[in-house]
């Protein structure tokens, strides 16, 4: 029932994608348990030097002979002002006071050109070690990059959150498309379609972009349980991407504040912010969201954003402090739970199986 073309290309046993969650949620132990549980563990490289993820890729050589994968982020052109630098560190001075931040501490904007050229040396590093998968969300890589990758046989999954862009990862020749409903935890994937056009369901974008592209259709946003996954499965995905259920997870890298606060959270509690990266982002609202709320469309762009904040995530993170934290969530907080990859992944398998076999008894009058 759950062997489909999907799971044959990914030589995975289960349709089930965990999200590769970037900024040191994806630790090789939950990449490995996922992968040797049947489904496919991806490592969320976007913010990580090549050498880190090499160091990353061969550790999970050492621990699993399973198919694993690699997610990163395409860089986009950026343009950002010294005044809007100014302005917006302006309104983070008094944070820095507050959580004893030194003013001495590295604010360097980021050089458009560092991005592209780490962007091909991760490429190459992906090529080198022979990782079987890669995707990549912000965007979709170059002609050149995407033969590249396709010479080595390195199966591509592109990220989209309308039609429009998923026509698009399959025009470009990608084997899959994940498609990321307005529901989905974390950054945004929009790379065609403005912020705003691009928060569409995942259940009414399924079926739309099924109808319209051939290429596997991979469905993330919400999804925690097997009802998600079956649910997903009648709308004419051949899998899903999960994130946050893994991310609450025992071996999940998040920070033990990060998981309590999506375990004791609800999902009226969500909200889409720019205001920790410049970027739009689901998760859960909190004092420095909430202080930036009236500012957000005056930030500067990500990465310049992402990096002015990055002290103050990193200490609030050292302080213990979620309000002042980036606490990334799905909108369906209330079905995660704090366990071992192994077990969520047999409940969602379990779960799913008995509603097929519920269906299957179903009979529809004439």
């Amino acid at each position: 029932m759950l062997k489909n073309t999907m799971t044959e290309l990914l030589n995975i046993e289960y349709p089930i994608i965990q999200a590769p969650m970037a900024g040191g949620v994806t630790t090789s132990n939950l990449v490995v348990e996922v992968s040797n549980s049947g489904g496919l563990g991806m490592i969320g490289a976007g913010y990580m030097t090549p050498a880190q993820i090499l160091n990353q890729i061969k550790e999970i050589k050492q621990l699993t002979t399973y198919p694993f994968g690699t997610n990163l982020f395409v860089p986009n052109e950026f343009t950002c002002s010294e005044k809007e630098i100014k302005v917006a560190n302006e309104h983070l001075q008094p944070i820095y006071k507050q959580l004893n931040i030194s003013d001495n501490v590295n604010l360097d904007v980021p050089i458009p050109n560092h991005f592209f050229e780490r962007f091909d040396e991760q490429i190459q590093v992906v090529i080198d070690e022979k990782v079987p998968v890669c995707s990549f969300t912000f965007g979709v890589p170059s002609i050149e990059i995407i033969a590249k990758l396709k010479h080595h046989n390195i199966i591509l999954m592109g990220t989209a959150t309308t039609v429009e862009e998923a026509v698009e990862v399959e025009k470009l020749g990608m084997d899959m498309v994940v498609v990321q409903g307005s529901e989905a935890g974390g950054h945004r994937g929009n790379f065609i379609a403005d912020d705003e056009k691009s928060l569409v369901g995942l259940m009414s974008l399924i079926p739309q972009v099924v109808d319209h592209v051939s290429i596997p259709v991979i469905a993330a946003g919400g999804i925690m349980d097997g009802r998600g996954l079956m649910a997903a499965f009648c709308l004419g995905a051949k899998g899903v991407q999960m994130g946050t259920a893994f991310l609450t997870c025992i071996e999940s890298g998040a920070h033990k504040v990060h998981k309590e606060a999506i375990l004791h959270t609800k999902e009226d509690q969500m909200v889409l912010t720019r205001a920790f990266s410049g970027k739009w982002a689901r998760g859960i609202n909190n004092k420095f969201i909430s202080d930036f709320k009236n500012h957000e469309e005056s930030l500067p762009h990500f990465p310049v954003q992402n990096t002015l904040t990055q002290h103050i995530r990193k200490a609030a993170s050292s302080q213990n402090n979620p309000e002042y934290m980036s606490l990334w969530s799905g909108q369906s907080p209330r079905l995660a739970k704090n366990q071992k990859v192994e077990t969520l992944m047999k409940d969602i398998i379990t779960e799913a199986k008995n509603i097929n076999k519920h269906l299957s008894n179903i009979t529809v009058d004439k």
